[in-house]
Protein backbone atom coordinates (compact mmCIF):
# COMPACT_ATOMS: atom_id res chain seq x y z
CA UNK A 1 0.00 0.00 0.00
CA UNK A 2 1.28 3.45 -0.76
CA UNK A 3 2.13 5.92 2.00
CA UNK A 4 -1.36 8.12 2.21
CA UNK A 5 -1.21 11.50 1.50
CA UNK A 6 -2.82 12.44 4.87
CA UNK A 7 -1.59 10.05 7.88
CA UNK A 8 -4.32 10.61 9.84
CA UNK A 9 -7.70 12.09 9.21
CA UNK A 10 -10.46 13.47 11.34
CA UNK A 11 -13.79 12.87 10.05
CA UNK A 12 -17.00 14.89 12.23
CA UNK A 13 -20.16 13.16 11.50
CA UNK A 14 -20.91 9.66 10.54
CA UNK A 15 -23.83 9.68 8.79
CA UNK A 16 -23.87 8.32 5.47
CA UNK A 17 -21.26 10.53 3.99
CA UNK A 18 -19.11 10.49 7.38
CA UNK A 19 -19.46 6.77 6.99
CA UNK A 20 -18.19 6.16 3.38
CA UNK A 21 -15.61 8.81 3.42
CA UNK A 22 -13.97 7.18 6.71
CA UNK A 23 -14.56 3.89 4.76
CA UNK A 24 -12.23 5.20 2.08
CA UNK A 25 -9.54 6.91 3.98
CA UNK A 26 -9.32 3.31 5.72
CA UNK A 27 -8.79 1.25 2.91
CA UNK A 28 -6.58 4.04 1.63
CA UNK A 29 -4.15 3.46 4.75
CA UNK A 30 -4.78 6.33 6.52
CA UNK A 31 -5.87 6.12 10.31
CA UNK A 32 -9.19 7.60 10.86
CA UNK A 33 -10.41 9.39 13.79
CA UNK A 34 -14.46 9.29 13.94
CA UNK A 35 -16.21 11.80 16.15
CA UNK A 36 -19.91 12.56 16.47
CA UNK A 37 -22.09 14.47 18.87
CA UNK A 38 -23.91 11.45 19.96
CA UNK A 39 -21.66 9.23 21.26
CA UNK A 40 -23.17 6.09 20.73
CA UNK A 41 -23.14 6.83 16.53
CA UNK A 42 -19.65 6.42 16.34
CA UNK A 43 -19.53 3.12 17.86
CA UNK A 44 -22.67 1.92 15.59
CA UNK A 45 -20.46 3.63 12.52
CA UNK A 46 -17.29 1.35 13.33
CA UNK A 47 -19.59 -1.89 13.01
CA UNK A 48 -21.36 -0.94 10.21
CA UNK A 49 -17.97 -0.42 8.33
CA UNK A 50 -16.65 -3.82 10.04
CA UNK A 51 -19.36 -5.49 9.16
CA UNK A 52 -19.08 -4.57 5.76
CA UNK A 53 -15.49 -5.68 5.29
CA UNK A 54 -15.90 -8.51 7.08
CA UNK A 55 -18.83 -9.39 4.00
CA UNK A 56 -16.36 -8.72 1.43
CA UNK A 57 -13.78 -11.07 3.20
CA UNK A 58 -16.44 -13.74 3.09
CA UNK A 59 -16.88 -13.36 -0.40
CA UNK A 60 -13.30 -13.56 -1.23
CA UNK A 61 -13.20 -9.72 -2.39
CA UNK A 62 -11.24 -8.54 0.49
CA UNK A 63 -8.29 -10.60 2.70
CA UNK A 64 -8.97 -11.64 6.39
CA UNK A 65 -5.74 -9.26 6.92
CA UNK A 66 -6.65 -6.27 5.00
CA UNK A 67 -10.23 -6.32 6.81
CA UNK A 68 -8.92 -6.53 10.30
CA UNK A 69 -5.97 -3.58 8.97
CA UNK A 70 -8.97 -1.10 7.72
CA UNK A 71 -10.92 -1.59 11.45
CA UNK A 72 -8.08 -1.14 13.04
CA UNK A 73 -7.48 1.78 11.21
CA UNK A 74 -10.58 3.07 12.45
CA UNK A 75 -10.82 4.97 16.05
CA UNK A 76 -13.06 6.29 18.08
CA UNK A 77 -13.17 10.35 19.26
CA UNK A 78 -14.46 10.96 22.53
CA UNK A 79 -14.37 14.76 21.98
CA UNK A 80 -12.74 17.23 19.50
CA UNK A 81 -9.55 17.43 21.24
CA UNK A 82 -8.83 14.44 20.09
CA UNK A 83 -8.56 14.76 16.63
CA UNK A 84 -5.30 17.16 17.47
CA UNK A 85 -3.04 14.99 15.93
CA UNK A 86 -5.10 14.96 12.06
CA UNK A 87 -3.74 16.54 9.30
CA UNK A 88 -6.44 16.71 7.23
CA UNK A 89 -10.13 17.30 9.04
CA UNK A 90 -13.56 16.66 7.22
CA UNK A 91 -16.71 17.88 8.37
CA UNK A 92 -19.61 16.40 6.74
CA UNK A 93 -22.11 17.75 9.39
CA UNK A 94 -25.73 19.30 8.79
CA UNK A 95 -26.31 21.95 5.88
CA UNK A 96 -25.86 25.00 8.12
CA UNK A 97 -23.70 27.68 7.74
CA UNK A 98 -23.99 29.01 11.43
CA UNK A 99 -22.74 25.35 12.51
CA UNK A 100 -20.09 24.38 10.31
CA UNK A 101 -18.47 27.84 11.21
CA UNK A 102 -18.67 27.44 14.72
CA UNK A 103 -17.20 23.68 14.46
CA UNK A 104 -14.59 25.11 12.21
CA UNK A 105 -13.63 27.56 14.44
CA UNK A 106 -13.24 25.50 17.16
CA UNK A 107 -11.25 22.98 15.20
CA UNK A 108 -8.61 25.19 14.04
CA UNK A 109 -8.00 25.83 17.78
CA UNK A 110 -7.44 22.33 18.29
CA UNK A 111 -5.73 20.86 15.32
CA UNK A 112 -2.00 21.59 14.00
CA UNK A 113 -1.17 24.74 12.65
CA UNK A 114 -0.20 22.43 8.83
CA UNK A 115 -3.25 20.46 9.12
CA UNK A 116 -5.81 21.21 6.34
CA UNK A 117 -9.88 21.50 6.91
CA UNK A 118 -12.17 20.76 4.42
CA UNK A 119 -15.81 20.65 4.38
CA UNK A 120 -18.31 18.38 2.55
CA UNK A 121 -20.83 21.41 2.07
CA UNK A 122 -22.89 20.22 -1.02
CA UNK A 123 -24.46 24.21 -1.57
CA UNK A 124 -23.02 26.52 1.04
CA UNK A 125 -19.72 28.68 0.36
CA UNK A 126 -16.56 28.05 1.23
CA UNK A 127 -15.41 31.42 1.97
CA UNK A 128 -17.76 31.70 3.81
CA UNK A 129 -17.54 28.98 6.32
CA UNK A 130 -14.05 29.99 6.66
CA UNK A 131 -14.62 33.67 7.09
CA UNK A 132 -14.08 33.95 10.34
CA UNK A 133 -10.46 31.86 10.53
CA UNK A 134 -7.01 32.70 11.29
CA UNK A 135 -5.36 30.50 8.71
CA UNK A 136 -8.03 30.41 5.86
CA UNK A 137 -5.34 29.54 3.23
CA UNK A 138 -5.59 25.73 5.24
CA UNK A 139 -9.00 25.69 4.52
CA UNK A 140 -11.22 24.40 1.38
CA UNK A 141 -14.17 22.39 -0.07
CA UNK A 142 -14.05 18.22 -0.49
CA UNK A 143 -17.77 17.72 -1.65
CA UNK A 144 -17.58 14.16 -2.12
CA UNK A 145 -21.46 12.22 -3.14
CA UNK A 146 -23.88 9.28 -1.84
CA UNK A 147 -23.07 6.96 -1.58
CA UNK A 148 -19.14 7.49 -1.24
CA UNK A 149 -17.56 3.99 -2.25
CA UNK A 150 -20.12 4.24 -5.51
CA UNK A 151 -19.52 7.66 -6.61
CA UNK A 152 -16.16 8.14 -8.36
CA UNK A 153 -15.85 12.02 -8.04
CA UNK A 154 -15.05 14.56 -5.71
CA UNK A 155 -15.27 18.13 -6.13
CA UNK A 156 -12.09 20.17 -4.30
CA UNK A 157 -13.29 23.90 -4.07
CA UNK A 158 -10.64 26.57 -3.40
CA UNK A 159 -12.16 29.40 -1.49
CA UNK A 160 -11.16 33.41 -2.11
CA UNK A 161 -8.29 32.61 0.40
CA UNK A 162 -7.12 29.05 -0.26
CA UNK A 163 -3.79 28.20 -0.72
CA UNK A 164 -3.73 26.43 -4.17
CA UNK A 165 -1.19 23.77 -2.92
CA UNK A 166 -3.95 22.89 -0.35
CA UNK A 167 -6.20 21.47 -3.38
CA UNK A 168 -3.30 20.02 -5.12
CA UNK A 169 -2.89 17.54 -1.85
CA UNK A 170 -6.88 17.47 -1.51
CA UNK A 171 -6.85 15.84 -5.43
CA UNK A 172 -3.81 13.51 -5.02
CA UNK A 173 -5.59 12.03 -1.56
CA UNK A 174 -9.05 11.84 -3.41
CA UNK A 175 -6.54 9.47 -6.57
CA UNK A 176 -5.60 7.62 -3.30
CA UNK A 177 -9.08 6.97 -2.44
CA UNK A 178 -9.59 5.93 -5.62
CA UNK A 179 -11.77 8.79 -6.98
CA UNK A 180 -11.63 11.11 -9.48
CA UNK A 181 -11.25 14.77 -8.04
CA UNK A 182 -12.43 17.82 -10.76
CA UNK A 183 -11.23 21.38 -9.37
CA UNK A 184 -14.35 23.50 -9.07
CA UNK A 185 -14.35 27.64 -7.80
CA UNK A 186 -16.52 28.71 -5.15
CA UNK A 187 -19.72 29.66 -6.78
CA UNK A 188 -23.46 28.17 -5.86
CA UNK A 189 -23.78 23.98 -6.37
CA UNK A 190 -19.95 24.05 -7.40
CA UNK A 191 -19.80 21.82 -10.46
CA UNK A 192 -22.43 18.94 -10.22
CA UNK A 193 -24.90 20.30 -8.55
CA UNK A 194 -25.10 23.92 -10.58
CA UNK A 195 -24.57 21.82 -13.57
CA UNK A 196 -27.79 19.35 -12.74
CA UNK A 197 -30.16 22.32 -12.12
CA UNK A 198 -31.77 22.44 -15.51
CA UNK A 199 -32.63 18.63 -15.58
CA UNK A 200 -34.82 18.79 -12.60
CA UNK A 201 -36.04 22.54 -12.59
CA UNK A 202 -37.30 22.68 -16.58
CA UNK A 203 -38.74 19.31 -15.95
CA UNK A 204 -40.98 20.92 -13.33
CA UNK A 205 -41.87 23.61 -15.48
CA UNK A 206 -43.36 21.75 -18.62
CA UNK A 207 -44.82 19.16 -15.73
CA UNK A 208 -46.31 22.70 -14.28
CA UNK A 209 -48.09 23.54 -18.26
CA UNK A 210 -49.73 20.48 -17.87
CA UNK A 211 -48.02 19.53 -21.07
CA UNK A 212 -47.48 16.26 -19.96
CA UNK A 213 -47.61 14.19 -16.59
CA UNK A 214 -44.95 12.68 -14.44
CA UNK A 215 -44.52 9.78 -16.12
CA UNK A 216 -44.69 10.44 -19.97
CA UNK A 217 -41.77 13.31 -19.39
CA UNK A 218 -39.89 10.96 -17.71
CA UNK A 219 -39.66 8.07 -20.50
CA UNK A 220 -39.21 11.05 -22.97
CA UNK A 221 -36.33 12.01 -21.48
CA UNK A 222 -35.30 8.69 -21.03
CA UNK A 223 -36.16 7.26 -24.73
CA UNK A 224 -35.09 10.08 -26.30
CA UNK A 225 -31.94 11.46 -25.21
CA UNK A 226 -30.51 8.16 -22.98
CA UNK A 227 -31.07 9.34 -19.27
CA UNK A 228 -30.72 6.69 -17.09
CA UNK A 229 -33.35 7.95 -14.42
CA UNK A 230 -36.17 10.45 -15.69
CA UNK A 231 -36.35 13.24 -13.65
CA UNK A 232 -39.01 12.62 -11.35
CA UNK A 233 -37.78 9.25 -11.23
CA UNK A 234 -34.48 11.05 -9.83
CA UNK A 235 -36.20 13.78 -7.57
CA UNK A 236 -38.17 10.29 -5.82
CA UNK A 237 -35.09 8.76 -5.49
CA UNK A 238 -32.99 12.11 -3.80
CA UNK A 239 -36.26 12.68 -2.43
CA UNK A 240 -37.05 16.43 -1.85
CA UNK A 241 -36.28 16.90 1.85
CA UNK A 242 -32.57 17.23 0.55
CA UNK A 243 -33.46 18.08 -3.64
CA UNK A 244 -35.77 21.03 -3.14
CA UNK A 245 -33.85 22.80 0.38
CA UNK A 246 -30.80 22.50 -2.67
CA UNK A 247 -32.39 23.99 -5.71
CA UNK A 248 -33.98 27.19 -3.13
CA UNK A 249 -30.15 27.73 -2.21
CA UNK A 250 -28.60 27.53 -5.31
CA UNK A 251 -31.29 30.25 -6.70
CA UNK A 252 -30.87 32.70 -3.87
CA UNK A 253 -27.20 32.44 -3.86
CA UNK A 254 -27.76 33.46 -7.72
CA UNK A 255 -30.09 36.69 -6.71
CA UNK A 256 -32.97 35.23 -8.11
CA UNK A 257 -31.40 34.17 -11.58
CA UNK A 258 -34.55 32.64 -13.49
CA UNK A 259 -31.78 29.80 -14.82
CA UNK A 260 -32.18 28.42 -11.55
CA UNK A 261 -35.94 29.16 -10.69
CA UNK A 262 -37.31 26.16 -8.40
CA UNK A 263 -40.78 25.16 -8.54
CA UNK A 264 -44.09 25.31 -6.48
CA UNK A 265 -44.82 21.96 -7.18
CA UNK A 266 -41.92 20.40 -4.95
CA UNK A 267 -42.47 23.34 -2.09
CA UNK A 268 -45.81 22.18 -2.24
CA UNK A 269 -45.03 18.40 -1.92
CA UNK A 270 -41.96 18.63 0.45
CA UNK A 271 -44.59 20.78 2.82
CA UNK A 272 -47.10 17.76 2.53
CA UNK A 273 -44.67 15.34 3.20
CA UNK A 274 -44.44 13.66 0.03
CA UNK A 275 -40.97 13.61 -0.51
CA UNK A 276 -40.19 10.17 -2.47
CA UNK A 277 -39.61 6.99 -2.47
CA UNK A 278 -37.95 6.81 1.41
CA UNK A 279 -41.84 7.73 2.36
CA UNK A 280 -43.51 5.09 -0.11
CA UNK A 281 -44.29 7.96 -2.15
CA UNK A 282 -43.47 11.04 -4.13
CA UNK A 283 -43.76 11.94 -7.98
CA UNK A 284 -44.67 8.01 -7.76
CA UNK A 285 -46.30 5.72 -5.44
CA UNK A 286 -44.02 2.62 -3.92
CA UNK A 287 -45.61 -0.54 -2.92
CA UNK A 288 -42.46 -2.45 -1.44
CA UNK A 289 -40.02 -0.32 -3.01
CA UNK A 290 -41.02 -0.80 -6.36
CA UNK A 291 -43.06 1.84 -8.21
CA UNK A 292 -46.37 2.22 -9.41
CA UNK A 293 -46.43 3.57 -13.10
CA UNK A 294 -49.65 3.60 -14.88
CA UNK A 295 -49.92 2.23 -18.14
CA UNK A 296 -49.35 3.71 -21.43
CA UNK A 297 -52.31 4.31 -23.63
CA UNK A 298 -52.85 2.38 -26.01
CA UNK A 299 -52.32 3.02 -30.03
CA UNK A 300 -55.59 4.43 -31.02
CA UNK A 301 -57.22 2.17 -33.82
CA UNK A 302 -58.04 4.67 -36.85
CA UNK A 303 -58.90 3.03 -39.74
CA UNK A 304 -58.06 5.46 -42.85
CA UNK A 305 -55.62 7.46 -42.10
CA UNK A 306 -55.76 11.10 -44.18
CA UNK A 307 -52.89 11.81 -46.35
CA UNK A 308 -49.88 13.81 -44.92
CA UNK A 309 -48.24 17.38 -45.53
CA UNK A 310 -45.12 18.15 -43.93
CA UNK A 311 -44.00 21.99 -43.12
CA UNK A 312 -41.58 23.26 -45.58
CA UNK A 313 -39.68 24.66 -42.56
CA UNK A 314 -39.77 21.23 -40.61
CA UNK A 315 -36.55 20.56 -39.07
CA UNK A 316 -35.04 17.18 -40.68
CA UNK A 317 -37.16 17.52 -43.39
CA UNK A 318 -35.88 15.15 -45.52
CA UNK A 319 -35.49 12.44 -42.64
CA UNK A 320 -39.03 13.07 -41.81
CA UNK A 321 -40.26 12.30 -45.57
CA UNK A 322 -38.19 9.09 -46.24
CA UNK A 323 -40.29 7.90 -42.16
CA UNK A 324 -43.75 8.93 -43.41
CA UNK A 325 -42.48 6.50 -46.89
CA UNK A 326 -41.18 4.12 -44.54
CA UNK A 327 -44.51 4.16 -42.42
CA UNK A 328 -46.53 3.62 -45.83
CA UNK A 329 -47.99 7.00 -45.59
CA UNK A 330 -49.65 9.07 -48.32
CA UNK A 331 -47.68 12.02 -48.71
CA UNK A 332 -48.72 15.45 -50.32
CA UNK A 333 -46.49 17.40 -52.29
CA UNK A 334 -48.17 20.72 -53.05
CA UNK A 335 -47.24 24.05 -51.80
CA UNK A 336 -49.72 23.73 -48.83
CA UNK A 337 -52.04 20.57 -47.48
CA UNK A 338 -55.49 19.52 -49.02
CA UNK A 339 -58.52 20.78 -46.85
CA UNK A 340 -58.26 16.68 -46.14
CA UNK A 341 -54.26 16.39 -45.20
CA UNK A 342 -52.95 16.03 -41.64
CA UNK A 343 -50.52 18.93 -41.55
CA UNK A 344 -47.35 17.46 -39.62
CA UNK A 345 -44.64 20.50 -38.27
CA UNK A 346 -41.48 20.15 -36.43
CA UNK A 347 -40.17 23.26 -35.04
CA UNK A 348 -37.15 24.05 -32.86
CA UNK A 349 -38.23 26.47 -29.69
CA UNK A 350 -41.48 26.94 -31.00
CA UNK A 351 -44.79 25.45 -30.12
CA UNK A 352 -47.06 24.02 -32.38
CA UNK A 353 -49.76 27.30 -32.06
CA UNK A 354 -47.16 29.47 -33.22
CA UNK A 355 -45.76 27.67 -36.36
CA UNK A 356 -49.44 27.40 -37.46
CA UNK A 357 -50.29 30.48 -37.05
CA UNK A 358 -46.76 31.92 -38.70
CA UNK A 359 -47.03 29.60 -41.42
CA UNK A 360 -51.30 30.17 -42.31
CA UNK A 361 -52.19 26.09 -41.42
CA UNK A 362 -55.26 25.12 -40.36
CA UNK A 363 -54.36 24.22 -36.67
CA UNK A 364 -57.01 22.22 -36.03
CA UNK A 365 -55.00 19.65 -38.74
CA UNK A 366 -51.97 20.39 -37.30
CA UNK A 367 -49.50 18.15 -35.34
CA UNK A 368 -46.21 18.72 -34.67
CA UNK A 369 -43.08 16.23 -34.25
CA UNK A 370 -40.21 16.71 -32.14
CA UNK A 371 -37.22 16.24 -34.26
CA UNK A 372 -34.29 17.72 -32.29
CA UNK A 373 -32.76 13.96 -32.51
CA UNK A 374 -32.67 12.11 -35.16
CA UNK A 375 -35.54 9.22 -35.53
CA UNK A 376 -33.04 6.38 -36.06
CA UNK A 377 -31.51 6.88 -32.59
CA UNK A 378 -34.87 7.37 -30.30
CA UNK A 379 -36.59 4.89 -28.96
CA UNK A 380 -39.80 7.41 -28.70
CA UNK A 381 -41.24 9.55 -31.26
CA UNK A 382 -43.02 12.58 -29.38
CA UNK A 383 -45.86 14.38 -30.74
CA UNK A 384 -47.49 17.86 -30.09
CA UNK A 385 -51.32 18.90 -30.21
CA UNK A 386 -52.49 22.40 -30.22
CA UNK A 387 -55.26 23.88 -28.41
CA UNK A 388 -57.50 23.16 -31.90
CA UNK A 389 -55.77 19.69 -32.80
CA UNK A 390 -58.99 17.99 -33.69
CA UNK A 391 -58.99 14.40 -31.89
CA UNK A 392 -59.11 12.51 -35.51
CA UNK A 393 -55.78 14.04 -36.02
CA UNK A 394 -54.65 13.80 -33.44
CA UNK A 395 -55.05 10.06 -33.53
CA UNK A 396 -54.44 9.39 -36.99
CA UNK A 397 -50.81 10.51 -36.60
CA UNK A 398 -50.16 8.81 -33.29
CA UNK A 399 -51.36 5.55 -35.33
CA UNK A 400 -49.32 6.57 -37.89
CA UNK A 401 -46.58 6.81 -36.34
CA UNK A 402 -46.54 4.03 -34.52
CA UNK A 403 -47.36 1.66 -37.14
CA UNK A 404 -43.51 0.24 -36.91
CA UNK A 405 -44.20 -0.52 -33.47
CA UNK A 406 -42.02 2.28 -31.89
CA UNK A 407 -43.31 3.93 -28.62
CA UNK A 408 -45.41 7.67 -29.38
CA UNK A 409 -45.76 10.17 -26.59
CA UNK A 410 -48.41 12.28 -27.88
CA UNK A 411 -48.26 15.57 -24.92
CA UNK A 412 -49.91 19.07 -25.17
CA UNK A 413 -48.79 22.57 -26.88
CA UNK A 414 -45.11 23.51 -25.18
CA UNK A 415 -42.31 25.41 -27.13
CA UNK A 416 -39.82 22.85 -27.56
CA UNK A 417 -41.47 19.60 -26.59
CA UNK A 418 -39.64 18.13 -23.56
CA UNK A 419 -36.52 17.29 -24.91
CA UNK A 420 -35.91 20.16 -26.65
CA UNK A 421 -36.15 22.20 -23.99
CA UNK A 422 -34.58 20.01 -21.25
CA UNK A 423 -31.34 19.48 -23.64
CA UNK A 424 -31.29 22.98 -24.32
CA UNK A 425 -31.42 24.40 -20.68
CA UNK A 426 -28.77 21.68 -19.72
CA UNK A 427 -26.54 22.55 -22.23
CA UNK A 428 -27.00 26.57 -21.55
CA UNK A 429 -26.49 25.97 -18.17
CA UNK A 430 -22.78 24.30 -18.46
CA UNK A 431 -21.71 26.46 -21.33
CA UNK A 432 -22.73 29.37 -18.77
CA UNK A 433 -20.54 27.97 -15.80
CA UNK A 434 -17.61 27.27 -18.58
CA UNK A 435 -18.08 31.40 -19.64
CA UNK A 436 -17.81 31.83 -15.73
CA UNK A 437 -14.65 29.46 -15.40
CA UNK A 438 -16.41 27.83 -12.31
CA UNK A 439 -14.36 25.05 -13.71
CA UNK A 440 -12.70 23.49 -17.05
CA UNK A 441 -14.74 21.99 -19.57
CA UNK A 442 -13.18 18.89 -19.28
CA UNK A 443 -13.70 19.22 -15.49
CA UNK A 444 -17.03 19.85 -16.28
CA UNK A 445 -17.78 16.61 -18.64
CA UNK A 446 -16.43 14.26 -15.82
CA UNK A 447 -17.69 15.60 -13.31
CA UNK A 448 -21.17 15.41 -14.32
CA UNK A 449 -20.79 11.95 -16.35
CA UNK A 450 -19.88 10.53 -12.98
CA UNK A 451 -21.81 12.64 -10.53
CA UNK A 452 -24.90 13.00 -12.59
CA UNK A 453 -24.89 9.68 -14.99
CA UNK A 454 -25.94 11.81 -18.08
CA UNK A 455 -25.28 9.74 -21.28
CA UNK A 456 -23.21 12.29 -22.42
CA UNK A 457 -21.35 15.54 -20.82
CA UNK A 458 -23.31 18.78 -20.98
CA UNK A 459 -20.92 20.23 -23.44
CA UNK A 460 -20.75 16.87 -25.62
CA UNK A 461 -24.64 16.98 -25.55
CA UNK A 462 -24.43 20.48 -27.14
CA UNK A 463 -22.11 19.25 -29.79
CA UNK A 464 -24.17 16.22 -30.48
CA UNK A 465 -27.28 18.07 -30.86
CA UNK A 466 -25.59 21.14 -32.65
CA UNK A 467 -25.00 24.45 -31.00
CA UNK A 468 -26.81 26.21 -33.93
CA UNK A 469 -30.15 24.22 -33.20
CA UNK A 470 -29.78 24.33 -29.10
CA UNK A 471 -29.24 28.59 -29.71
CA UNK A 472 -32.27 28.17 -32.11
CA UNK A 473 -34.40 26.51 -29.51
CA UNK A 474 -33.21 29.26 -26.85
CA UNK A 475 -33.88 31.60 -28.87
CA UNK A 476 -37.46 30.73 -29.94
CA UNK A 477 -38.33 29.50 -26.57
CA UNK A 478 -37.72 33.10 -25.15
CA UNK A 479 -40.55 34.13 -27.98
CA UNK A 480 -42.60 31.57 -27.06
CA UNK A 481 -42.46 32.55 -22.94
CA UNK A 482 -40.75 35.65 -22.48
CA UNK A 483 -38.67 34.21 -19.95
CA UNK A 484 -34.85 35.11 -19.65
CA UNK A 485 -34.33 31.92 -17.80
CA UNK A 486 -33.74 31.00 -22.10
CA UNK A 487 -31.76 33.62 -22.57
CA UNK A 488 -28.38 32.15 -24.65
CA UNK A 489 -25.25 31.81 -22.76
CA UNK A 490 -22.18 34.21 -24.79
CA UNK A 491 -19.95 31.02 -23.98
CA UNK A 492 -22.41 29.26 -26.39
CA UNK A 493 -24.05 31.94 -28.49
CA UNK A 494 -20.15 32.83 -29.53
CA UNK A 495 -19.00 28.89 -30.39
CA UNK A 496 -22.61 28.74 -32.17
CA UNK A 497 -22.08 31.61 -34.26
CA UNK A 498 -18.18 30.32 -35.70
CA UNK A 499 -19.17 26.52 -35.67
CA UNK A 500 -16.97 25.26 -32.57
CA UNK A 501 -16.89 22.61 -30.46
CA UNK A 502 -18.62 23.50 -27.03
CA UNK A 503 -15.74 21.81 -25.86
CA UNK A 504 -13.34 23.91 -26.89
CA UNK A 505 -11.24 26.35 -24.63
CA UNK A 506 -9.68 29.51 -25.42
CA UNK A 507 -5.93 29.66 -25.23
Amino acid sequence: MNTPQFLTVGIVGTGAMGRGIAQLAAQAGSTVRLFDTQPDAIGKAQAALGAQWDKLAEKGKLTPEAAAGHKARLKPAAALADLADCDLLIEAIVERLDVKKSLFAELEGIVQPGAVLATNTSSLSVTAIAAGLKRPARFAGYHFFNPVPLMKVVEVIAGLKTDPAVCEALSRYARQLGHTPVQAGDTPGFIVNHAGRGYGTEALRIAGESVADFATIDRILKDQVGFRLGPFELFDLTALDVSHPVMESIYRQYYDDPRYRPSVITAQRLAGGVVGKKVGEGFYRYVDGVAQVAPELPVPQVDDIPPVWVSTRAARRAELLQLLKDLGARIETGQSPSPQALTLVAPLGFDVTTVAVVERLDPARTVGIDLLVEDAATKRRVLATNPATRADMRDAAHALFARDGKAVSVIRDSGGFVTQRVVATIVNIASDMCQQRVCTPKDLETAVTLGLGYPLGPLAMGDRFGPTNVLEVLFNLQTVYGDPRYRPSPWLRRRGAIGLSLLHEEA
